[in-house]
């Protein structure tokens, strides 16, 4: 299915609309990509590895899994087998977070 650019930003609104009343957590576009990058694409992550992966700088990444893992989304290991390498992991809240917001999005695709 092809959208058109007016629909593609009347759904984002109309996600991140229901995402307020719902009262999800706010999170920053930074914040957003690092959680989908870690979610959707083959482990491990690093710190290092995300922020090449995502163009940040390391203490923008650190910044950013500091929040996710306030809200326990993610969470951060040292590595064992490169004790200077901190890797990041998914958790259940982040897991089931994303499902809801995937769910949500679908619904409001349905509706366009």
């Amino acid at each position: 299915m092809q959208f058109e650019p007016n629909d593609v930003l009347t759904l984002w609104r109309s996600v991140m609309v229901t995402a307020l009343r719902k009262d999800l957590p706010d999170l920053t576009w930074r914040q957003f990509a690092l959680l989908l990058q870690v979610y959707t694409t083959p482990q491990p992550h690093t710190v290092r590895g995300l922020a090449q992966e995502l163009n940040m700088s390391k203490p923008a990444v650190t910044r950013a899994l500091d929040r996710l893992e306030k809200l326990e989304f993610l969470r951060r290991k040292i590595d064992e087998t490169d004790r200077r390498s901190v890797l990041v992991q998914r958790s259940v809240a982040g897991s089931v977070f994303l499902r809801e917001f995937a769910d949500m999005a679908g619904e409001q695709a349905e509706d366009i």
